[in-house]
């Protein structure tokens, strides 16, 4: 029996000391794992593991760029940039911090905390709205909750301490001169990225380049304030823009076309002055215009700028230019007299509205004699009369590189019927824009150069052309001087105590079932001083209502733009002086 019993105790004592065997070994195996893992994590994957560490507790940050300012020709600001915050929510931290059992009691839990409400009534947005940005279920982890708010209103909402809230500070385009200069200076997306006008034209100089630094996270991948490590790159500013467009000159402009809108009830209109002496353009307006700060619900056609991007047929604006060509060419004589009787071209009449009996060429240009002109034109070679027209920059664009930037229409002399070249002569079958007729008519006022045009500011045109030689230029201006003397069609047009000399345009509108319709489009173009030209104005009114003659409804905008912009640039009167033209020559 005592021997059974010492078998049995043996048996134990083996068991047991195998047992313990093998817990020694799989404690030393493990002991070896986890040695292996150390010398894996420590020597193997450092770099690795570093780099991973790294990037959840430190991140890469923008900087925003502050976008260039657009200023007018004075350093006046037409476009500014001021800095605002956007405030973003994660709506997955209140999920995170639930998950991991933190305060219960927190702000996560109670969506209806007061705090909430503080915050949909600073932001100016209903609390519905607001607390869908913290909707977890969307499975986002980045909602822009107000973008471009003021800084003082984003301190007050940090404040709060809202779960998962953060703050970008970002900038936010401001346009000083409103309606005045919209359509000319354009306007940025929330993005601050250019949309229309001049900040598109120039987006990528002004928009600057925007910077990085690294910064420090907690666990919740929250920004801590003031552990931010050495930046990677300052932002780069974007570059001013300085334009020749002179603000009063601006303001002046669009006060004068939107009151002439508004007294004829007409349809649009735009306005275009020039720099006799550079083709420097000193105001560009439109009508009806917008205001670039709010532009909720406003129809896209609205941002046009139609004194640029729309195109017209310019009508009797454009007999000064055919004088002067036939004049150059040698095909008329100053002192030549014109027979205006009704005519027929191969079956097709052309007429005056009354009748004037013989003319010399200032009546023609006086009276505006569409039977005269016709004669003017077909005495000239089909090609010298084309080429004319399209030395002075008819049918292709100014190169303004504006956006939408037309360039008109000049039909190949090819294809010329003897009406058509008539009627060319007129006005019709040829199409430009105000800016292009405007530039056009610079070769006049600055005795026989054409100028290019610009929106930049700059003190000499360096793509100047002579096109006509300065007697001929001389002649037809003083010539069309006329036109707002007593019995010219633009007696509205004059300036008092300075010369001016221009021309009216009356041109019926092309209507959408084809032909010619009921409505009508206004136009004036002329220069002052015409003693020494200084600026060039061109007016266009599209279908004004009751009176729509050239010389009743543009005539009177263009002579209170000259007036006023004569008088504000200093610009000495010219009426009493006398310019010796020989007109015989």
């Amino acid at each position: 029996m005592l021997a059974l019993k010492k078998k049995k105790n043996i048996s134990k004592i083996v068991e047991f000391s195998g047992r313990r065997k093998l817990v020694l070994v799989f404690m030393f195996l493990g002991v070896c794992v986890l040695i292996l893992k150390a010398i894996q994590l420590q020597v193997m994957e450092t770099q690795f593991l570093q780099k991973e560490g790294r990037s959840r507790q430190v991140s890469t940050v923008k900087i925003a760029a502050y976008r260039g300012q657009i200023q007018d020709r004075n350093g006046k600001s037409l476009a500014v940039s001021a800095p605002v915050a956007s405030i973003w929510v994660n709506p997955q931290y209140c999920r995170e911090a639930e998950a991991e059992s933190e305060d219960p009691k927190s702000i996560c839990s109670n969506l209806t905390d007061i705090r909430f409400k503080q915050a949909a009534k600073l932001l100016g947005m209903s609390l519905r709205k607001l607390l869908k940005a913290f909707d977890a279920s969307t499975n986002k982890q980045f909602v822009y909750l107000k973008r471009h708010i003021e800084p003082s209103v984003a301190a007050e909402i940090k404040t709060l301490g809202l779960p998962g809230v953060g703050f970008i500070r970002e900038f936010k385009r401001f346009y000083p001169a409103g309606e005045v200069a919209a359509h000319l200076v354009g306007f940025t997306n929330i993005d601050d990225k250019g949309q229309e006008g001049l900040e598109l034209m120039y987006n990528s100089s002004l928009k600057g380049v925007a910077g990085s630094k690294r910064v420090i996270r907690d666990g919740k991948r929250r920004i801590i304030e003031g552990q931010n490590l050495e930046g990677i790159k300052e932002p780069v500013n974007g570059q001013d823009l300085q334009l020749s467009i002179d603000e009063r000159l601006q303001y002046l402009a669009y006060k004068e076309l939107k009151a002439g809108v508004v007294r004829h009830r007409a349809k649009s209109a735009s306005l275009v002055m020039l720099e006799a002496e550079t083709g420097n353009v000193l105001a560009v307006v439109n009508q009806p215009s917008f205001n670039p700060n709010m532009r909720k619900n406003l129809k896209v056609s609205r941002y046009r700028n139609r004194a640029i991007t729309d195109v017209f047929e310019p009508g009797s604006t454009m007999k000064p230019l055919v004088v002067a060509a036939a004049l150059e060419g040698g095909f008329i004589k100053p002192n030549q007299l014109f027979d205006t009787r009704d005519f027929k071209i191969k079956g097709r009449w052309v007429r005056d509205g009354h009748k004037h009996g013989t003319m010399d060429l200032t009546a023609v240009l006086k009276k505006s004699s569409n039977v005269a002109a016709s004669k003017i034109a077909l005495s000239m070679p089909p090609s010298y009369f084309w080429r004319f027209y399209h030395d002075l920059g008819f049918g292709v664009s100014p190169r303004v590189n504006f956006p939408g930037e037309a360039s008109g229409a000049l039909p190949e002399y090819s294809g010329w019927s003897d009406f058509e070249q008539a009627t060319l002569s007129f006005g019709y079958r040829v199409s430009m824009s105000t800016l292009q007729l405007a530039r056009a008519y610079t070769a006049l006022a600055d005795d026989g150069v054409l100028h290019s045009v610009s929106l930049l500011k700059r003190e000499k045109d360096e793509y100047a052309t002579q096109v006509l030689s300065p007697e001929t230029a001389i002649k037809v201006r003083t010539m069309i001087e006329q036109v707002v003397q007593k019995g010219g069609t633009a007696t509205k047009a004059k300036v008092d105590g300075y010369r001016v000399a221009g021309k009216t345009g009356t041109v019926k509108k092309v209507s959408r079932q084809g032909g010619y319709g009921n409505d009508y489009l206004s136009v004036f173009v002329g220069m002052a001083p015409a003693s020494d030209p200084k600026l060039v104005i061109a007016v266009m009114v599209d279908s004004p209502q009751g009176a729509y003659y050239g010389g009743l409804v543009a005539a009177p905008i263009f002579a209170k733009v000259m007036g006023g912009a004569l008088r504000v640039l200093g610009i000495a009167p010219d009426e009493e002086q006398t310019m010796s033209v020989l007109l015989s020559k």
